[in-house]
């Protein structure tokens, strides 16, 4: 994600916000700015990209960074768990990054998959120009669990539609250091960029996109748990964001949480573990599970002792 800040000159008070972009500040074409997604923000407010600008207006400008024109295959293990001649299903691994970005240019699962893709073809084609694996959701750095790409572009509309329709069901599994208010709960609430740190996100009443999550509490050890997630929305470090609105941040969380006395080398505990879509081959819903990870394994089995040896 690319972010950006401007003041309006009063010469180009009137200018449609599309044309301005384009036009005056050169930074994405006109097309390039629906393909990227451009979301716009006038004076702190989301507005659409007809609206008319005056002198002084404060932009505040955002979207996605391009996929790599030209992705280079690399050799990484991925652990599968379930592949077809349209679609694959990945348990993610911690630290993994998924798309190629600033910072991270190789390495990623998109490089791993386009050598996969060239594993199943012997080498040969059909490889188009320029492919780019079809990742239809994405996960965090440090977030394991289920991800489901497509090896075409039918079977990569035919998912991300159920996306964005949010008829999928994915659940989560997090470790909170703090428990939440109640059992079980739904938080709803706006996210938007901490204007003091941009790579953070923040709760608010009335900027950002809305956020839905569900929550159920499944066990407790003391001041800590294991809560189950569902978001109804995908916006960027939503379930992150909303524990830490509840007072429970992820157990390991670098951004939104604290160092854990007795975990102090814990790493992000949010793992992707189920997720329920229809694939493209006619079949219904299909439902997949990423086993809880080791990191997982080694703290619940702490944390369970401690309370055992409490009593």
């Amino acid at each position: 994600m690319q972010v950006a800040n401007y003041v309006v000159d009063a010469s180009v008070a009137g200018l449609r916000l599309d044309r301005y972009i384009a036009e005056q500040l050169g930074i994405l074409s006109r097309s390039q700015i629906k393909v990227r997604k451009l979301q716009a923000r006038v004076n702190g407010k989301s507005v659409k990209l007809s609206r008319l600008l005056s002198g002084g207006d404060r932009l505040e400008l955002e979207w996605e960074e391009p996929e790599a024109s030209f992705l280079v295959p690399q050799k990484i293990p991925l652990n599968i768990l379930y592949e077809d001649t349209r679609v694959i299903v990945l348990n993610k691994r911690q630290g993994m990054v998924v798309h190629p970005g600033a910072g991270n240019k190789s390495g990623t699962l998109a490089n791993a998959l386009l050598h996969r893709r060239l594993s199943r073809s012997n080498g040969e084609g059909p490889i188009p120009d320029g492919f780019r694996p079809g990742i239809v959701h994405r996960l965090d750095k440090d977030t394991s669990g289920v991800i489901i790409a497509a090896w075409d572009d039918e079977a990569l509309a035919y998912l991300a539609a159920q996306f964005k329709e949010r008829s999928t069901r994915k659940t989560y599994l997090a470790l909170t250091k703090g428990i939440p208010p109640q059992e079980s709960g739904t938080i709803s609430t706006r996210l938007t960029r901490d204007p003091r740190d941009r790579k953070r996100f923040i709760c608010s009443d009335t900027n950002g996109k809305q956020a839905l999550s569900w929550y159920k509490v499944l066990e407790t050890y003391g001041d800590r748990a294991l809560v189950a997630l569902r978001p109804k929305t995908g916006r960027t470090h939503q379930l992150r964001v909303h524990l830490r609105q509840l007072g429970c941040p992820v157990l390991g969380d670098p951004i939104y949480g604290h160092k854990d006395a007795m975990f102090p080398e814990a790493t992000l505990m949010l793992h992707a573990y189920l997720l329920t879509i229809e694939l493209p081959d006619g079949q219904g819903s299909r439902t997949f599970k990423a086993p809880l990870p080791a990191r997982f394994r080694t703290v619940l089995l702490r944390l369970r002792r401690s309370v055992r040896s409490s009593f």
